[in-house]
């Protein structure tokens, strides 16, 4: 029965891609409904690779791409007993619904791996699920935990469906492999998606909120410099340069150097980095930031400045050898200073900044950065350096109209004298 199975994953890491199902497939043998076919399921699985394999260039990027491919698997697979060449329209959208609310046997309540080695075996966590009921960082420090009751799937999360798995699709027709693309043919889209008119809203700190989180650092490198000038050098660069965590932390793709940091012809420094969507760009080094570079360097016994083509990693493991791999180390150091500067704000009496900042992630320091430095630079500066794809991208970081269109409206009457 499909309302009987319970998940298991599909899909390992990039390295292991290749030999999951080969060693899942008894496994997933056993548990296919009648009426699909083990080679129907085994084509669908290599066509899945294959497109999944295309994004190994950046590691965040394939994460989310394996979520919704496997997701629409194991769904297709075991719920509806169909292969991927026979969705239609009227799946997708039953495919969307039972996103919205999946079976409780296929939500789970924290991440875990979803292989671990053992005996030099990759095995499957039986802990793992589809689905992830969360809780904000708020509700978890008051002492919340969270439930399977409490699963709700978020408009992003929805859209990020729809955008994924129609470029799944069109792959696949691509490949004729499948003929349409049952995701794109959704007509009544607003069914699921709901439209925002106006602005999109930037989670962004305020001056007061980011004055004290770059002083909270300051203290913590002042207080243990051994681990925390790490820790300011960190955050001075995701706010003076509008780094996406993925940017500072070492990867398959890329491993951030100081040699990265660099003096053109006309003396101006720059650091160069790899991006969203495997893109090379150089980011303009302030005058702030190059200072904030040279007390990092002087921390770990280097000379102020990097020279041409220097190799050391540039954010540093405080134990062992090499770069910091992967971004969960690095939310925990931004997270921890965090918590720091939301203790200090209650103790001075900021208690509404300090609940402002708890659902903070580290994005928001990129955000912040950017929506500082629009309201001084060139937006095609801004841009450029935060590697947008359009100036359109970057006026949403332009608050202005916003601020006028409030204030025109707090005199706004509701009763008349």
């Amino acid at each position: 029965m499909a309302h009987e199975y319970t998940p298991i994953p599909l899909f390992d890491a990039l390295e292991y891609l290749d030999t999951t199902l080969a060693m899942q497939t008894p496994h997933v043998k056993s548990r296919l409904p009648d009426t699909l076919s083990a080679n129907d399921v085994l084509a669908d699985y290599s066509r899945s690779c294959g497109f999944l394999k295309a994004y190994r260039g950046s590691a965040e990027t394939f994460k989310s791409y394996r979520r919704e491919v496997e997701r629409l698997l194991q769904w297709s697979w075991f719920i509806q007993a169909k292969p991927l060449k026979d969705l239609r329209r009227n799946d997708m959208e039953s495919f969307l619904e039972f996103c919205q609310s999946p079976l409780k046997n296929w939500i789970g309540i924290k991440h875990v791996p979803r292989f671990y080695e053992k005996n030099s075996l990759r095995i499957a966590n039986t802990e793992w699920r589809p689905f992830i009921a969360g809780i904000s960082k708020k509700a978890h420090k008051e002492g919340d935990a969270p439930s399977i009751k409490s699963y709700v799937l978020s408009q992003n999360a929805l859209q990020a469906i729809f955008a994924i798995l129609s470029s799944f699709f069109n792959y696949l027709e691509q490949e004729e492999y499948t003929f349409g693309n049952p995701i794109a043919q959704i007509r009544q889209k607003s069914k699921f998606l709901r439209k925002h008119h106006g602005k999109k809203v930037i989670r962004r700190l305020s001056e007061l909120q980011w004055s004290y989180i770059i002083e909270t650092a300051e203290f913590m490198a002042k207080e243990n410099p051994n681990l925390h000038e790490r820790t300011l050098f960190i955050m001075n660069a995701l706010f003076g340069m509008y780094l996406r965590i993925s940017e500072l932390a070492a990867s398959s793709r890329w491993i951030p150097q100081m040699g990265h940091f660099y003096k053109d012809m006309d003396n101006n420094w720059w650091f160069k980095t790899v991006g969203k969507g495997n893109k090379e760009r150089d980011i303009s080094v302030s005058n702030a930031m190059l200072d904030a570079l040279k007390r990092y360097r002087m921390s770990l016994g280097l000379s102020k400045l990097p020279s041409p083509g220097e190799s050391l990693p540039l954010i540093l493991k405080t134990q062992g050898k090499g770069p910091i791999e992967g971004t969960r180390h690095i939310r925990k150091i931004v997270q921890h200073c965090f918590d720091k500067t939301i203790e200090r704000l209650k103790a001075d009496g900021f208690t509404e900044d300090a609940e402002m900042i708890m659902p903070a992630t580290v994005h928001w320091l990129r955000h912040t950065g950017i929506s500082e430095d629009v309201k001084t630079r060139p937006r095609e500066h801004v841009r450029d350096d935060a590697g947008h794809s359009s100036s359109a991208i970057t006026d949403q970081y332009i608050d202005i109209e916003l601020r006028e269109r409030h204030a025109s409206a707090k005199k706004k009457l509701i009763k008349f004298e």
